[in-house]
Formats: structure tokens, C-alpha cells, sequence
């Protein structure tokens, strides 16, 4: 949508890497604008009925769908730790403190990859894992879609691609050189 984002780096050791997209806050002015037109929505049907229920019904439906939103929709950052020995960890943050945690093991990860997708008129790019499929060790049982909230711009996406390639490379030539 064009709001800035921010790339946080961290690099613990050699094999175990912190990449995190924190997305823009709420914007008290949109959350403003929308309150403010549910609630005239609901003083016109008040005036109109003279039910005061509308108008206690109108506080409390948008009390809730913004617990909701806060809760359930909007999330603050996405991060995604690489330990090149044990596996990668997807974590989502939401705005009311919830956080949202995947592992997955190293074994199973058989490739990161830059995948793009058309929407409407312009292209999407998007950073996924593929995870190796047990039975067939060429092919890919799984397509795990990273950072789908912020949705970064592709040189963010590179530099995230970059680190994780790293780090899966130094994974398959450690076992050779042993």
C-alpha cells in the first residue's frame, strides 16, 4: 500500500540469522474516520427511529470489530529467525501483543525462493520456503508464504533472500567438508 516499512537485521553467529519487517503502527487518523462514520451512520438511523438501542448498539459493534481487528488482523512485525542447525522460525506479532509462532525443521526445508504472483495490474513478489516432499527428494510437498502481512518490496525481499541463502549454503557444504 505504499506505507513504510523497516528491515531490522541481526546476526547472532555465523549460522543464526534475526530478520524482522516491522510494519507501520495504526494510523489513529484512519481508525478516527472509521468510528466516526459508523457512529454518524448510527446517530441518522437514531434520528430517524428514535431507538436509542442504535446508537448503544453502533458503540458496542465497533468496541468489538476493533478488539477484533487489533487482536486477530492487524500485525505490527513478522520475523524470521534462521539457525542454520536446527531449522527457521516465522513469527507474527499483532497489534494487541499476540504473537503467532511456526517452526520448522531444517531438514525439511529444501529451498527459499523470490516467487512472484500478478494481481490485478502489477506483479507481487513474495519470499517462500519450499519444503522438501518425504517421499520424493526432488520434488516440493509445500509452498510456505513469509512476511504475507507487510508484504516488503523487492529489494527488502532480496537482502532477507540474500541471508537466508547464506546460511542454507553453509548448511549443505558443512556435511561434505566433514
Amino acid at each position: 500500500s505504499g506505507a513504510p516499512i523497516a528491515l531490522r537485521r541481526r546476526q547472532h553467529s555465523a549460522s543464526c540469522r534475526e530478520l524482522a519487517v516491522r510494519c507501520p503502527r495504526l494510523q489513529l487518523r484512519s481508525l478516527s474516520a472509521a468510528t466516526s462514520a459508523a457512529w454518524l451512520a448510527a446517530y441518522g438511523l437514531f434520528v430517524l427511529t428514535e431507538n436509542s438501542m442504535v446508537l448503544s448498539a453502533a458503540i458496542f459493534v465497533t468496541l468489538i470489530g476493533l478488539i477484533i481487528y487489533l487482536h486477530f488482523v492487524k500485525i505490527d512485525q513478522e520475523s524470521l529467525l534462521v539457525i542454520g542447525s536446527l531449522g527457521i522460525q516465522v513469527t507474527s506479532s499483532y497489534a494487541s501483543g499476540k504473537e503467532s509462532t511456526t517452526f520448522i525443521e531444517m531438514n525439511q526445508v529444501k529451498d527459499v525462493v523470490i516467487n512472484e504472483a500478478i494481481h490485478m495490474q502489477k506483479v507481487i513478489y513474495y519470499l517462500c520456503i519450499l519444503l522438501q516432499d518425504p517421499g520424493d527428494p526432488q520434488g516440493v510437498s509445500e509452498v510456505v508464504p513469509l512476511f504475507q502481512s507487510s508484504k516488503p518490496r523487492l529489494d527488502c525481499l532480496i537482502e532477507v533472500y540474500k541471508s537466508c541463502q547464506e546460511i542454507l549454503e553453509q548448511r549443505k557444504t558443512a556435511p561434505q567438508s566433514s
